[in-house]
């Protein structure tokens, strides 16, 4: 797969001993939680603020589960539970491999601007599997970018933009070490974690099990 190396120089991409499925294996044990989590740098969201549920997901752009559940998936959690103002929705960037697209994703989202965010994700999403089959990167990429309005020179800056992706990198720090993420997509209902791709009748449980444990309190 082609991507531009010299878009993304001196990346520094965290080294979180990633296996070669691009899922971490970082040894450490799982965090048990009551309460949603509390706020972190980079935090885009989606819903009421003022939800009694709080769905957290960490995803990372160049993982398949990550694109399948946003594409089969999270259209239904949208209409059932965010839109709806029941659930107050986080996303939260990680990078698995390809760790360099993952990362132009998200340098590439970020320029584009918050209002859009959320819709940068979703193309690269349902475009991922068309962009690594035609193994350019580089040019999958660009082609979102212009859809969005920006020029090609607008599209490097973004990705050549070494504070944005010093940022990237410190919150997927953070995340490890905070939260210890070790599987994308990772969610979190309220605080209580579950691993992989959710269907939404076990998000649904878990969000009707969470707001009943809030009204209760």
């Amino acid at each position: 797969m082609i991507l531009d190396r010299r878009a993304l120089i001196g990346t520094g991409l965290p080294a979180l001993g990633w296996s070669a499925s691009g899922v971490a294996v970082i040894a450490i044990p799982t965090i048990a939680r009551a309460a949603p989590l509390p706020p972190a740098d980079g935090d885009m969201a989606l819903g009421d603020a003022k939800a009694k549920v709080q769905v957290v997901e960490y995803a990372s752009l160049s993982c398949t589960h990550c694109a399948r559940w946003n594409n089969e998936v999270f259209p239904v959690l949208k209409a059932r539970f965010i839109d709806t103002g029941k659930v107050r929705y986080v996303f939260r960037e990680f990078l698995t491999e390809p760790f360099q697209f993952a990362a132009a994703g998200y340098l590439l989202a970020r320029r584009v601007g918050p209002a859009r965010y959320f819709q940068v994700l979703d193309a690269v999403f349902h475009q991922q599997d068309a962009i690594y089959k035609s193994e350019d990167l580089w040019g999958g990429l660009l082609k979102i970018g212009k859809s969005f309005g920006l020029t090609e020179a607008q599209f490097t800056a973004a990705l050549q933009d070494k504070a944005a992706l010093a940022a990237i990198n410190g919150r997927v720090e953070k995340a490890a070490e905070r939260d210890q993420v070790q599987v994308t997509p990772t969610f979190f209902v309220n605080g209580q974690r579950f691993e992989g791709g959710q269907s939404i009748e076990d998000l649904a449980t878990a969000i009707d099990k969470a707001a009943g444990k809030t009204a209760k309190a």
